[in-house]
């Protein structure tokens, strides 16, 4: 009997140690929501808040806050075309008839005042004979084309319509490769769609030669036709870009989109508004990115920025000291790895304005502070050219005592040879020394009189064509 107790008493000691021993290896003595941080938890929150955090309740993952802030501000845009429809050989030869009206087009646009205010891409509406837009809740206006920025893919429409939602704009500077946004709009006709992605690249240039806005954000959010001109935007409901553009051999999403930053397209709005067409500030400089091939041509240990090969005299940059052979590091607080990263930044500054100019010398960091000026140009529309002012260095170049140059063909130009390049050295047999020179003689030319103008090409033949 003693030694069947002594037995039991020996088991339960047993028992009892191994249930401690388990307790206190296994088991931790202090609650694990003291010690364990939720990826994306902020400091200083008590256990109900990880807990809400970590089931996504305010979690950068949910996206329903920012959807609920952007679909009733992201509307429809349909291009529509208007013919007459001629019945008979009197209603067409006095150009009478039913009038019908067919969708040419459509797109996306993005509410920017209660007072309807839209931005939207020019190629949704171009050519477009009346502009209808609707809103989340099918109501739909006609439009009004308040401005076109074809170069930069923006257009600014106005409805006639009161207390509408709208997107305020974010700071495109601040958005960080890796960040969720999400895509707004009206693919194949599918209203208020939205998608979620990240940035996947900033400052990315297609690398297009028609001189368009080439400094984009990229993005994985799903776009296809009809998201152009619809928003794009960060978790909390800031515009961010518009959607503008795909790359795809089918014409359809495959992975990457791009939109332009909100600091251009407000940028571009405001001109719109204030000027009726885009000011252009620029820095007074021409050269290249710089890579390892040119850095060790060159000997200097950056790979990354832009290499200054010309400064122009009298303007911001020479004013503030930069020198042929400079390499721009940083514009503000801009790293400038590219000219792409260059160009976005300026193209959301205004002449007048300045920055701080961050650049290596001779693998020396300095820095200015430089006064931006304005791009001068003029468009020719009797011939369908847009010209600008040329440099000393340039005058130089073509061997030429005055002129302006052309730099971008119109779309109604009177060849469809591309004569960008040539240099205007009269008009009407009077030089040509500025834009203002260009404006004073054809606004003071009689409308029935011929114009004639004199090219001056890059190889040093000049020709004079007239113009009736």
């Amino acid at each position: 009997m003693k030694k069947s107790v002594h037995l039991l008493s020996i088991a339960l000691f047993a028992s009892v140690l191994s249930i401690g021993g388990y307790k206190f290896f296994f088991e931790e003595s202090h609650p694990v929501t003291q010690d364990y941080k939720i990826p994306w938890q902020k400091e200083n929150k008590d256990a109900s808040t990880q807990l809400a955090t970590y089931t996504g309740e305010n979690s950068e993952m949910n996206f329903t806050e920012a959807a609920k802030k952007t679909v009733n501000a992201v509307v429809h845009v349909k291009n529509i075309t208007t013919t007459r429809q001629a019945r008979s050989a009197f209603e067409y030869y006095y150009g009478s008839g039913e009038i019908r009206k067919a969708i040419r087009g459509a797109g996306s646009g993005v509410i920017l005042s209660p007072d309807g205010l839209i931005v939207t891409n020019n190629h949704v509406i171009e050519g477009a004979s009346e502009v209808q837009v609707t809103l989340n809740n099918n109501e739909t206006y006609v439009a009004e084309i308040l401005g076109t920025a074809p170069d930069n893919d923006i257009a600014l429409l106005k409805i006639d319509a009161t207390d509408l939602d709208y997107l305020p704009f974010g700071d495109s500077n601040d958005v960080e490769i890796g960040e969720w946004v999400l895509a707004v709009g009206n693919p194949f006709n599918l209203t208020s769609t939205v998608t979620a992605g990240i940035v996947s690249a900033k400052a990315r240039d297609l690398g297009s030669s028609d001189n368009k806005f080439q400094s984009f954000l990229q993005t994985d959010a799903a776009v296809n036709p009809g998201n152009s001109g619809g928003a794009l935007v960060n978790t909390r409901g800031e515009l961010i870009g518009i959607n503008t553009a795909i790359t795809s051999q089918t014409g359809s999403f495959v992975g990457y989109s791009f939109a332009i930053p909100s600091n251009n397209a407000k940028k571009i709005v405001e001109d719109l508004l204030e000027f009726g067409n885009v000011r252009k500030a620029i820095l007074g400089v021409t050269g290249s990115d710089l890579n390892s091939i040119i850095a060790k041509e060159l000997n200097v240990d950056s790979s990354q920025g832009f290499y200054i090969s010309n400064v122009e005299p009298e303007s911001g940059a020479s004013k503030a000291g930069l020198q042929k052979g400079d390499i721009i590091t940083f514009l503000d607080d801009i790293k400038i790895r590219k000219f792409a990263d260059m160009t976005g930044y300026l193209n959301s500054k205004n002449p007048g304005e300045t920055v701080k100019v961050v650049y290596l010398r001779n693998n020396d960091e300095r820095q200015a502070d430089v006064t931006l000026d304005i791009l001068k140009v003029y468009q020719i529309k009797e011939i369908g050219v847009e010209v600008s002012e040329l440099t000393k260095a340039e005058l130089k170049k073509y061997g030429a005592a005055s002129g302006v140059i052309i730099n971008k063909m119109l779309p109604n130009s009177f060849t469809k040879t591309d004569i960008s390049g040539l240099v205007i050295t009269k008009i009407n047999e009077k030089e040509v020394n500025s834009i203002d020179d260009v404006k004073s003689i054809i606004g003071n030319k009689d409308s029935e009189e011929p114009m004639l103008i004199t090219f001056l090409s890059p190889n040093g033949q000049e020709k004079t064509y007239v113009f009736r």
